[in-house]
C-alpha cells in the first residue's frame, strides 16, 4: 500500500525565520535601464525624483553564487524559502502600502520579515502559502509597506493547461479607456531577468518550459506584468500619487503573445488587467490614488 505524502504544513510547523535587514544607495541605473526595456523616451525618474510604483523591485538585490542555484535557476536555499523537499514556486501577488515615495539617489533600508504561512488544499495537490512583508525606510521613516503572496508546491509539474499554439499575430481588442500594447519577446525576458536578479529558466530556456514544466514557449515574468499594468497609471495619470495597491497574477502570459495592459479610472481609484486573445484577465489590480 502507498505511502500517503507528508503534508507540507510539517515542514514548516518550527520555520521562524528572523527579520533581515538589507539596505541599497538606490542608484539612478536601474530605472533608465527598465525605462530603456520598456521604449521610454527618457528614464522614468532620474536623481531626486520620486521612484515610480513597484519599480524598487529594482533595487535590494541578491545574487547568490552560481553553486547556490538549484536545476530551475532558483537559489536551493534563502532564509525566506521554506523548508520543503523538491521546492517549485509561484508568485501569486502582493499588496503596496505608499506613504511617500522612495527616491532615486537617497538611500534607503528594507526590513524582511515572515508574514504568515499557510497550507491549503488544491486541485493539483498540496500548497504552502508564504506572505512576506516588507517595509521600506528612508531617513528612519517608514515609506512603504509591501506583502508578497508566493505560492510552493512539491513534486512535478502540476499539470495545468496550457495552449499548444500562441497566437502572435494580432494584439487583442479592447475598450477600456486607458490602454498600453506590448508582445514581449526573449530579448525583453532576457533583459528584465537580468535587471531583477532573476535566474529562473522559464523566462530564457525554451526546452526546459516544454521538457519540465510543460509550458508552449517562455514565460513572461509576473513582476513584469504587475509593473505594465502601472504603467498605466504613470503615464495615464502622472500627477497623481498611487497611495495603495493591489495585483493578482492569474494565468500566464508567453513570449511572442500580444497583450494589453487595460486600465479604467473611477474616482480615486483604478481597475487595471492584462489581456490577450486568450484570456482576458492574465493579471489584475486595483490601485487607489492620494
Amino acid at each position: 500500500m502507498p505511502t500517503a505524502p507528508t503534508p507540507l504544513s510539517s515542514y514548516v510547523e518550527s520555520w521562524t525565520p528572523e527579520p533581515v535587514t538589507d539596505r541599497d544607495p538606490l542608484s539612478p541605473g536601474p530605472t533608465a535601464a527598465l525605462s530603456a526595456v520598456l521604449n521610454l523616451p527618457d528614464p522614468a525618474a532620474e536623481a531626486g525624483d520620486a521612484l515610480p510604483p513597484l519599480w524598487h523591485w529594482l533595487h535590494f538585490l541578491a545574487w547568490p553564487t552560481q553553486r547556490e542555484l538549484g536545476a530551475d535557476g532558483h537559489p536551493l536555499h534563502g532564509h525566506f524559502l521554506p523548508p520543503v523537499p523538491h521546492r517549485r514556486r509561484m508568485w501569486a501577488g502582493g499588496r503596496c502600502e505608499i506613504t511617500e515615495p522612495l527616491r532615486l539617489g537617497e538611500p534607503a533600508e528594507r526590513v524582511s520579515s515572515l508574514a504568515s504561512v499557510t497550507a491549503k488544499q488544491g486541485r493539483s495537490g498540496e500548497m504552502l502559502f508564504v506572505t512576506e512583508r516588507r517595509e521600506f525606510r528612508r531617513h528612519g521613516r517608514t515609506c512603504l509597506v509591501e506583502e508578497q503572496d508566493i505560492v510552493y508546491r512539491s513534486g512535478g509539474s502540476a499539470g495545468a493547461q496550457h495552449p499548444t499554439a500562441l497566437d502572435a499575430s494580432t494584439l487583442p481588442q479592447a475598450e477600456d479607456p486607458w490602454q498600453l500594447p506590448l508582445r514581449p519577446d526573449p530579448a525583453l525576458l532576457f533583459r528584465f531577468s537580468a535587471l531583477t536578479a532573476n535566474a529562473h529558466r522559464i523566462h530564457y530556456d525554451t526546452p526546459y518550459c516544454r521538457d519540465e514544466e510543460g509550458y508552449p514557449g517562455l514565460v513572461v515574468h509576473g513582476p513584469l506584468l504587475a509593473l505594465l499594468m502601472l504603467e498605466l497609471t504613470r503615464r495615464q495619470a502622472p500627477d497623481r500619487q498611487v497611495r495603495e495597491l493591489s495585483y493578482r497574477l492569474r494565468r500566464p502570459v508567453f513570449a511572442g503573445e500580444g497583450i494589453v495592459a487595460c486600465g479604467t479610472p473611477s474616482g480615486d481609484r483604478a481597475d487595471l488587467r492584462i489581456a490577450s486573445h486568450r484570456e482576458q484577465r492574465h493579471a489584475t489590480a486595483e490601485v487607489t490614488f492620494v
